[in-house]
């Protein structure tokens, strides 16, 4: 199998297209920011006029693109632009550096690709393009987004490079003037050991990304991988960075790459909350949540529905206790294989499976246009992780769902946390019949696609849910999923 066949073929969802066009205002060239909707713009280099930013604008087609990138906008379904790609992609396709918060699902990554394609003059056997993410089930979607938009320009060759598979493949790759890339999307480690290895050059870079900003320099190993390969790019490059959740803290680290920057912010924690989707909790003890976990797979109708907890063994013993019970289920999460983890991925994405349990892996920036229900079954350790986790449900404003189990102190200030942070209250649900349906009134499911909304109809109903206990090595046994 060739490196490009190991490849998933990932689509994003379709943006629903809407009349309203959202009002944007012109970043001011003397650093001052302007409100936008709920949006806050600030920056943009001295010697390009703000004028530049597309207000009103009511299509892709008055961004002045290639023809060829219009055509495949067009072909995807895309109509109007999204209120962040009103703002950025005018300002961006000048050569303006970028520094983007919005919320999942609002076409940030279409940002970044539309912008480096219509720059994109290509030149075989160089590198024009750098993409950097912090996990390889997004740097695959990245990837794919590009061969997505790139269809009408077959001069554009892309590759994406990552840990857990053989470095000698990328090696091949980069070693063939005919296959050698010109727009590269991976995770900094691999790409760190290519550059190390003058395999991968990088000295005609034009263009250097990071998505998911926040997760990369937060981590200190992440971090010095990213500055080792920001270091053998040319200085006059452009730099764009762009994530859901940027702290205060880490603003002015990711400045630092960065010479006078467009910088485009929510206005405040509180409209990070996702529009669209519902949230709800449910109080439950430890021991109570595969009952009650059963009881929502049976009543509630979805269309795919992920399940995040918090270690990679838990993943597994709930994935298997589902399988038992006859729910279409998988597991993914970083002990997987890189292979396995590819097979699982593309059949959850195929819609071959309706039922992902997941680690935080699958928290950021993954696109699946069909979940229209997610659930905690451990709360994470943070708001921010919340966000990211509910974000895979409600993409792009759409309806979704999202239910979290609170089972311990710990799990009460983690709430607390999310309900101060996003100025939000969860309603307590003490019935299930309480719960609204994750489809939108009068449609098929939450996306453009044409998925039948039924419920699934495991072999045992809930009631008949087995104890399920599992004996996990130097433990005792429980009626829980460890």
């Amino acid at each position: 199998m060739s490196h490009e066949e190991d490849l998933i073929d990932y689509s994003d969802e379709e943006l629903q297209t809407t009349d309203a066009a959202a009002t944007t205002a012109a970043p001011a060239a003397n650093g001052d920011s302007a409100k936008t909707g709920d949006l806050t713009v600030s920056g943009g280099r001295t010697d390009k006029k703000g004028s530049y930013v597309g207000i009103h604008s009511t299509g892709f087609r008055d961004f002045l693109l290639k023809g060829e990138l219009l055509r495949a906008i067009t072909d995807c379904g895309f109509e109007h632009p999204s209120e962040v790609q009103q703002v950025c992609i005018p300002t961006a396709i000048l050569n303006v550096d970028v520094l983007c918060q919005a919320k999942s699902g609002l076409g940030k990554t279409a940002v970044f690709v539309l912008t480096t394609l219509h720059q994109l003059e290509p030149v075989p056997g160089e590198c024009s393009v750098l993409v950097m993410c912090h996990t390889r089930e997004l740097a695959y979607q990245i990837k794919n987004e590009y061969a997505r938009f790139s269809k009408y320009l077959p001069d554009v060759k892309t590759a994406v490079f990552y840990g857990g598979t053989p470095i000698q493949k990328d090696v091949e790759v980069l070693s063939n003037k005919e296959s050698y890339p010109n727009i590269v999307v991976g995770t900094p480690g691999r790409l760190n050991a290519l550059v190390r290895e003058k395999k991968l050059s990088l000295r005609n870079v034009k263009a250097f990304v990071l998505d998911e900003c926040d997760k990369m320099l937060d981590q200190i190993d992440m971090r010095r991988d990213v500055q080792e390969i920001f270091r053998a790019t040319p200085a006059d490059k452009q730099v764009m960075m762009f994530s859901a959740t940027l702290s205060q803290e880490i603003r002015p680290v990711c400045k630092k790459f960065m010479r006078n920057p467009l910088e485009v912010y929510v206005d405040d924690d509180t409209k990070l909350t996702l529009h669209g989707l519902q949230q709800y909790y449910i109080k439950l003890s430890e021991a109570e949540k595969n009952r009650k976990l059963n009881e929502l797979l049976d009543s509630l109708e979805f269309n795919q529905v992920i399940i995040f907890v918090k270690s990679t063994l838990r993943a597994n013993e709930l994935d298997k206790l589902l399988r038992e019970c006859n729910f279409p289920s998988i597991a993914v999460h970083s002990g997987v294989s890189q292979e396995e983890r590819i097979k699982r991925y593309k059949e959850f994405k195929e819609f071959n499976k309706r039922i992902c349990v997941a680690t935080d892996v699958f928290g950021r920036g993954i696109d699946i246009e069909r979940i229209n229900l997610a659930i905690n079954y451990d709360l994470p350790a943070d708001a921010d992780s919340y966000l990211h986790r509910v974000g895979r449900a409600g993409r792009f404003g759409t309806k979704g769902l999202s239910i979290s189990f609170v089972s311990n102190e710990e799990d009460e200030k983690v709430l607390k946390d999310i309900e101060k942070r996003f100025e939000v209250a969860l309603p307590y649900v003490t019935r299930l019949s309480f719960l609204p349906s994750p489809f939108s009134p009068g449609t098929n499911g939450i996306s453009t696609v044409n998925t039948p909304r039924v419920a699934l109809t495991p072999a045992r109903t809930w009631h008949k849910w087995p104890d399920c206990q599992y004996t996990v090595p130097g433990a005792i046994r429980y009626f829980v999923i460890f």
